[in-house]
């Protein structure tokens, strides 16, 4: 039998919690925001256990979402060096906001909740959080549960998969126009920070994420083949590209003037071990160029962008970029007008034979 009650906290809020009893065994609670949310659990909750698959293993009631967080920040995440930031931050966000919940008291409602409360979210750029980051929570959330099944057995399913991801937008295309890359240019050229220039140039000839890029070591440059091999890649495989007159220029400028003590090709100034920020000083530059509506990320764009518009395939670009398949690459192929025209006309010849 199962019965709700609302409750008024200090600050106002209601919440409703839900009670299922069983004969012979201890009631099944949770708290909901919603009345909507408590009732769909007790529907799903009194058909889990008439099918017998509501089964809360001894773990799962006793360890809290905070522990389950904590333990998957100690143990995983040092293996998965290039989330370890992100998911710190979106691990954080779901400790406060359902740390203090029981395993078994998880449901996809609360975190539906929690979904929803992202979506509010006012960045540091002062915009609403974005689809696309509040999956990517969602995706930090996920991975904890599932190695809290899969590994530990805290407990035997996964809340956040029934959880309904949001809409996310088709991605963005924005790039440079010939001004804007020139004034760009040309800001970078003047910028205090002496290497700005190279760096922006080189994501320009190159489509290379920012710690792809950052991170190049000597090492991954081959002047005989003229080829850079980006190592810390998305998705930790090697990717090698030949090198534009303007690539090779560049790097051969600059190793004549090696820092020593480094193998980074664009060393921080305080630690030689680590690679240059250049968030900071591209942004005074974006300013000072009067661009409206354009990030450091949008360098790759850039890139993609002119290669789509100078008739290169789909499928090359994807492999410049490193793309795993053409699925994100194919946002380029409108800008790629001369392609499709000859491609119709090829058709147009086949039709009319």
């Amino acid at each position: 039998m199962a019965s709700i009650r609302e409750r008024l906290l200090a600050d106002g809020t209601k919440t409703y919690q839900v009670q299922i009893r069983l004969r012979g065994k201890k009631p099944i609670a949770a708290t909901f925001r919603r009345k909507t949310d408590a009732t769909k659990w007790i529907q799903q909750t009194e058909s889990a256990i008439r099918e017998g698959r509501f089964f809360p293993s001894a773990d799962s009631k006793r360890k809290t979402v905070s522990e389950m967080i904590d333990r998957f920040l100690y143990e995983e995440l040092p293996s998965r060096p290039k989330f370890r930031h992100e998911y710190k931050s979106q691990l954080n966000f779901w400790r406060k906001e359902l740390g203090h919940l029981r395993l078994s008291d998880v449901t996809q409602f609360e975190i539906s909740a929690g979904r929803d409360h992202l979506s509010k979210v006012v960045t540091r750029r002062h915009k609403v959080m974005s689809p696309a980051t509040v999956n990517r929570h969602l995706a930090a959330l996920s991975s904890a549960f599932r190695v809290a099944i899969n590994e530990w057995g805290w407990l035997k399913e996964n809340p956040v998969r029934q959880v309904k991801k949001l809409r996310e937008s088709r991605g963005r295309t924005r790039f440079l126009s010939d001004d804007e890359r020139k004034n760009l240019l040309e800001a970078c050229r003047s910028s205090k920070n002496a290497d700005l220039y190279d760096v922006v140039l080189l994501a320009l000839c190159t489509g290379a994420r920012r710690m792809e890029l950052w991170n190049l070591n000597w090492s991954d440059i081959d002047f005989k083949n003229q080829i850079i091999s980006f190592k810390h890649t998305k998705n930790s495989k090697t990717r090698s590209l030949p090198m534009t007159d303007e690539s090779l220029q560049i790097l051969t400028k600059r190793s004549k003037l090696r820092r020593l003590g480094t193998q980074l090709i664009f060393p921080s100034k305080k630690d030689p071990q680590k690679p240059m920020d250049f968030r900071a000083p591209f942004e005074r530059a974006i300013n000072e160029s009067k661009i409206e509506d354009f990030k450091y990320h949008d360098l790759r764009h850039s890139c993609a962008s002119y290669l789509a518009m100078s008739g290169v395939p789909i499928r090359t670009i994807a492999e410049i970029l490193g793309h795993s398949n053409t699925s994100v690459t194919v946002r380029y192929s409108h800008l790629n007008k001369e392609h499709l025209k000859k491609s119709l006309d090829e058709l147009s010849k086949v039709l009319a034979s």
